[in-house]
């Protein structure tokens, strides 16, 4: 977890939020759709970034944590990845007032950045931080991580694959994820230095 890497993901997403109604983000849009719409089995990983599991996860997560592990500032940690990192995200859609890309039975709410990229960053890397401190092996806390890395992989690219969003929404989702990720990881941590 580079502190370093937020800045940089936090300049990415400035820079996709300040262009991708320019030509060459839009090529890029185009391109990525052409390589990924349609595909099934891509497709299928949306599930794991909808709302309901999310939320279900979410709350079983936070029950753990208060009832079997007593910590407290974790639940704090989780609702502040997830809880307020969701309403970053509905923030940022209003602000950027971006449309969906045209399909038949598109979704009538704003396109960036990609709800479902940002939300599985927040989720699966918040899931994977508080698994990693349980472990002792570092080994499985690789494991751990490239697991997450590949779900968000994939539930972000499925986006692109049902055409939902744009290749740049996805990659913002991604980015401004991250980026809150790490402020929240840096607050969780505070207390060690105290």
């Amino acid at each position: 977890m580079k502190k370093g890497f937020a800045l940089v993901t936090l300049v990415i997403f400035i820079i996709i939020a300040l262009n991708f109604d320019t030509p060459s983000f839009e090529a890029f849009d185009i391109k990525i759709r052409s390589l990924l719409f349609g595909n099934s089995f891509i497709i299928l990983f949306h599930n794991l970034g909808e709302t309901k599991f999310i939320i279900v996860a979410t709350v079983i997560m936070l029950l753990y944590l208060a009832i079997f592990k007593k910590d407290f500032r974790g639940v704090l940690f989780v609702l502040l990845t997830v809880g307020v990192g969701n309403g970053l995200n509905q923030l940022l859609k209003r602000i950027f007032a971006r449309p969906r890309p045209e399909i038949e039975d598109q979704l009538s709410s704003f396109s960036f950045p990609s709800g479902h990229a940002q939300i599985s960053v927040l989720f699966f890397l918040t899931l994977a931080y508080l698994i990693s401190k349980w472990l002792k092996n570092k080994k499985w806390k690789f494991i751990t991580y490239g697991l997450m890395l590949v779900l968000i992989f994939l539930i972000g690219l499925s986006r692109i694959a049902e055409g939902r969003h744009y290749a740049t929404d996805v990659l913002a989702g991604w980015s401004i994820g991250y980026t809150w990720f790490i402020v929240s990881v840096l607050w969780y941590e505070s207390k060690k230095h105290k």
